[in-house]
């Protein structure tokens, strides 16, 4: 029944502030919070590197690594990613690499280890471990982007406190991080042990970045050590208003072309999705709800990762042999987040996995199911959607229709193209 199902694809009109010289902007930033004073020549600096695909990551890092070496400094790159790359080092230096995050490309080593040491203990009695390079480093820059965590509430989410506490503690600290976090909240960790994090690790800066819905850099912050506390929870809220989304508060089905740890930490974005709170159904207060979630691929740069797949109801079948078990085993156990690695009910065509999936939506037809298809949750500026929608589409004046109604484009064997190759 679905073959009678028709799509139209829609353009978002979003707030887009840009930033449009990059380099440049990081080294204003960095010259304006004092570095020089701080910094004496031939002192080494431990800059992190993360593994979400952040916008323009490399060109951020190089740029960083232009000023501190004007300073006479020496710096250097850290993977500050916990337990990601299958928790091995050489699998966190192939995985900076896949963001264009080399040595070559940002003029500086890349000092890749999972030794750490334990600076001091928490206050609720589990230690605080720190990368074992970065321990060692004269300072510490911490570099990320701030943006609303797919598990973690509160005032304090993925930023640079987050990089600073769970991603340099590589997976042993994140381990401990998580664990403590299901009991305690992320919240109270920080304010329990940031101020003396800050000193003992010689954090000399952070640089904050935000991007828009259109995946650009929006904005980029120098934030002293002493201002993280204070200046994470007004950036966060910065990033929860420039955070793409979902156009429609309601959906039955939809159908995600990519997951993968660039996108988000959970493959698909939970804030996105409308599944922080619970892997199955938007809680209460929560939007989007969306009935089922179909997933049809993993992205190249996840190298196999597959955490969050366990958020979706449905996958392609082909989607399981591209899973790396045990990588996204380490990273699911680290987090605490089990279900995220388990595997949906699978099939291998969409016209099967949509008979499947539209027969759980209720008392609503497949015709009339309201159905929504992305490439991936970070890139949601355009969107197809089944007609279900159209009449509010027309309503509304930030929504653009690009493509007119057209049949769902199922060829023979009963399989959708790829979202980005539809109608080029």
């Amino acid at each position: 029944m679905h073959q009678d199902l028709c799509i139209f694809r829609i353009r978002q009109l979003f707030e887009r502030p840009c930033i449009p010289d990059v380099a440049a902007e990081v080294g204003l930033q960095l010259e304006k919070a004092g570095l020089a004073d701080r910094i004496r020549p031939g002192q080494t600096v431990a800059m992190t590197a993360g593994s979400r695909g952040i916008a323009q990551g490399d060109v951020i890092l190089k740029a960083a690594v232009a000023f501190l070496r004007q300073l006479g400094a020496e710096p250097f790159l850290v993977p500050a990613m916990g337990s990601h790359g299958g928790g091995t080092a050489d699998g966190q230096r192939q995985l900076l690499a896949t963001h264009g995050i080399t040595a070559d490309a940002c003029g500086c080593p890349v000092r890749a280890s999972m030794d750490t040491v334990v600076l001091c203990q928490a206050p609720d009695g589990f230690p605080i471990h720190l990368d074992r390079e970065a321990a060692e480093a004269d300072h510490v820059l911490v570099c990320n982007r701030v943006r609303p965590h797919t598990g973690l509430r509160g005032r304090f989410q993925s930023g640079l406190l987050k990089m600073l506490l769970i991603g340099l503690g590589k997976q042993a600290g994140a381990t401990v991080l998580h664990r403590a976090i299901s009991d305690l909240g992320f919240d109270r960790i920080v304010r329990s042990v940031a101020a003396e994090v800050l000193v003992r690790a010689r954090v000399v800066c952070g640089l904050a970045i935000v991007e828009n819905a259109y995946d650009e850099t929006a904005l980029i912050q120098a934030v002293p050590p002493a201002e993280f506390l204070a200046r994470e929870p007004e950036l966060l809220q910065t990033a929860k208003r420039w955070l793409p989304r979902l156009p429609f508060p309601t959906a039955d089905l939809l159908l995600v072309d990519q997951i993968g740890k660039e996108i988000s930490g959970t493959g698909l974005d939970t804030n996105v999705v409308g599944r922080k709170y619970h892997d199955h159904a938007a809680a209460k207060h929560e939007y989007p709800k969306i009935k089922r979630i179909a997933v049809r691929g993993l992205s190249p740069a996840t190298r196999g990762n597959a955490t969050g797949i366990g958020i979706a109801e449905f996958c392609l079948s082909r989607v399981v042999p591209q899973i790396d078990v045990a990588a996204t085993a380490i990273n699911c156990l680290t987090s605490g987040h089990v279900s995220a690695g388990m595997i949906p009910l699978h099939y291998a065509t969409d016209r099967q996995l949509l008979a499947a999936a539209l027969q759980t939506i209720g008392l609503v037809e497949p015709p009339d199911a309201r159905l929504l298809w992305i490439r991936n949750t970070r890139q949601l500026v355009e969107l197809e959607c089944s007609t279900a929608f159209l009449d509010e589409v027309r309503a509304r004046e930030d929504l653009e229709i690009v493509i007119p109604p057209r049949p769902l484009p199922l060829d023979e064997q009963g399989c959708l193209p790829d979202f980005s190759a539809l109608n080029p």
